[in-house]
């Protein structure tokens, strides 16, 4: 689970939009793309970001 503080001022390295953590993942509630937590640590790069449909 990632801190609240942290998810506050984290946004989506695509389109800078806010951003939810939801099944394991970082979500982007303006794209929709969904970012891995590998090890607790949320990677936020757009390679690795599954885009949702």
């Amino acid at each position: 689970m990632i801190d609240k503080n942290l998810l506050d001022i984290l946004a989506c390295p695509s389109c800078q939009g806010d951003v939810k953590e939801q099944n394991d993942k970082i979500v982007c509630l303006k794209c929709g793309r969904q970012y891995p937590i590998k090890q607790g640590i949320p990677v936020l790069l757009i390679d690795e970001a599954e885009k949702s449909s």
